[in-house]
């Protein structure tokens, strides 16, 4: 059974991983010859345009994007967060609630598997796809920035690792709301929100110290890009965090799964 997920599941994951790693080629391979003395000079003086509280919020008040690393860390990395975040939930939201609406709900429940089973294999193969389009993403990164120039390979490296941080939780998060639902249009429009509006209150979270609090609302805070970059490491509260809501959420999914009334 568990194969079976693996490659109903996979033509989504090719999908959202070559558009993360399409929109990442092309600009490895422009950024070179839009990148000169006269464009850098002129996106210094367009940043002193920008209020620090806006650059803040992008990070790019800590670097320059005068160089493809510098693009990654602030610009490219929202791009990474946000894909992620959308690909992780949309898996949450569908990955048991499409037996439903395609009706092969009735062929599993005919099989001597047990709800719980079934759910378990479902985790299995989201959460691998979550991590291997993090993995891939990561190397082909990599391998693109040793091509370009130079880069911190630990900071990238721990950098790259922060999208699983917002991944999985945003996954069990969206799956246990599915447990309620069985309708996937509802779902995956819901799904859609939820990533925007973390992102867009983690966002508000650095406009001012006035609204800081927001970021406790926000999973997109586990990903703490400026902490990374500032301290070379990974808080380990963040990891603690994102393991414990991901953790949360599936018990929950299990628990209200297996209570369902299934059509």
């Amino acid at each position: 059974m568990i194969k079976r997920e693996f490659k109903v599941n996979l033509k989504s994951f090719v999908i959202w991983t070559s558009i993360l790693i399409g929109m990442f080629l092309i600009v490895y391979l422009i950024y070179p010859y839009i990148i000169n003395d006269d464009t850098v000079k002129n996106m210094d003086e367009l940043m002193k345009v920008f209020p620090d509280k806006i650059l803040k919020a992008f990070n790019m008040d800590m670097t320059s994007i005068s160089t493809a690393y510098g693009w990654f860390k602030t610009e490219g990395f929202m791009f990474v967060l946000i894909i992620v975040g959308i690909y992780s939930s949309i898996l949450g939201s569908n990955i048991v609630l499409k037996e439903e609406s395609n009706k092969t709900i009735e062929y599993l429940s005919s099989l001597p598997v047990t709800r719980t089973k079934i759910m378990t294999n479902k985790i299995i193969v989201c959460i691998t796809y979550i991590t291997l389009m993090v993995l891939l993403l990561g190397i082909f990164n990599y391998i693109s920035l040793c091509i370009s120039g130079e880069f911190a390979h630990k900071q990238f490296i721990l950098i790259s690792i922060t999208p699983i941080l917002i991944g999985y939780p945003l996954f069990a998060f969206n799956l246990f709301i599915s447990t309620f639902l069985h309708k996937i249009r509802k779902t995956t429009v819901l799904s859609l929100g939820i990533v925007f509006l973390f992102y867009i209150l983690n966002v508000i979270s650095e406009l001012s110290e006035k609204v800081e609090f927001i970021k406790y609302f926000s999973i997109y805070t586990l990903s703490d890009l400026r902490g990374v970059i500032n301290n070379v490491s990974i808080n380990p509260i963040n990891i603690i965090l994102s393991i414990s809501i991901t953790i949360l959420f599936i018990i929950l999914s299990y628990i209200r799964y297996n209570k369902k009334e299934l059509i």
